[in-house]
């Protein structure tokens, strides 16, 4: 507790000196058209541009398309940054009972909707060490990632990546961690989270983690996020499940569920 202590003073001391940084941004989104009154441009952070043919088949939303499914993700960021505002927060946990929910399709989605409020910028952190996989979803195999930063000190800006979507950064995995759970509440961690969260005051942040049944985790992590959103699916996701998970949850803010792979789009 003490080194976890000192990390999260040393995170506030480097946030502090960082407060007058301009907030990242690029210079065009291919991918998505969202009208922003500052234009933004990456100096460091990687670029990368999904084919939208890799993005259809994975059923990433584009953001400049009309559809349900945009409108749906739409509503839900709506109803997210209604509570992150009124509580102050700016971090939130993306995790499902069990495996093959969507949950990291969702992460990316809702990081791309939220995006699109051009008040605020979005980092999207793939913190499934055991499986790290938003890369795949975007179609690329990143050169860095977070175990690279974890375990040789490699640089977050050579790590961080933008997919194309004007507002949006990722922190992609790479190689897995098989001792995830101690490496999540880790000091070094413990230290880069809050370096994350605090940096730019307008900046949410989404943290993907793994099935919240299937290891410890997500458990692990929660005293360093806001709130939890939880991801279920539809006509796959069990009562007990959604029970048992809400019970390991007891003493975290569970912001509301979505569900997914539903004919009826719903959130809660």
């Amino acid at each position: 507790m003490e080194k976890i202590k000192k990390a999260l003073e040393q995170a506030k001391k480097e946030r502090d000196a960082n407060l007058g940084q301009p907030v990242e941004t690029t210079k065009q989104a291919p991918t998505a058209h969202i009208a922003r009154e500052d234009q933004i441009t990456y100096t460091q952070t990687q670029k990368f541009t999904a084919s939208p043919d890799v993005l259809s088949n994975n059923r990433i939303i584009i953001g400049s398309e009309n559809s349900e499914i945009v409108a749906a993700y739409k509503m839900l960021r709506t109803q997210l940054l209604q509570k992150l505002n009124d509580n102050q927060w700016n971090a939130l946990a993306m995790t499902s009972p069990s495996a093959g929910a969507g949950c990291s399709l969702t992460s990316i989605n809702l990081a791309i909707s939220l995006a699109m409020e051009v008040r605020h910028t979005v980092l999207l952190v793939d913190f499934n060490l055991r499986s790290p996989g938003l890369h795949k979803l975007f179609g690329f195999q990143p050169k860095f990632g977070l175990s690279d930063y974890l375990l040789h000190d490699t640089p977050l800006e050579e790590i961080l990546v933008n997919p194309g979507y004007e507002g949006v950064v990722m922190l992609p995995g790479s190689q897995p961690l098989l001792n995830s759970s101690e490496t999540l509440s880790s000091p070094k961690l413990v230290q880069l989270v809050e370096e994350l969260k605090n940096r730019y005051p307008s900046r949410i942040v989404l943290f993907d983690l793994p099935p919240i049944l299937t290891s410890d985790d997500a458990l692990a992590f929660s005293p360093y996020t806001d709130a939890f959103l939880l991801v279920l699916e539809e006509g796959k996701t069990k009562k007990a499940e959604l029970e048992n998970s809400m019970h390991l949850l007891k003493d975290v803010e569970v912001i509301g569920t979505v569900i997914n792979k539903s004919k009826e789009i719903k959130a809660g």
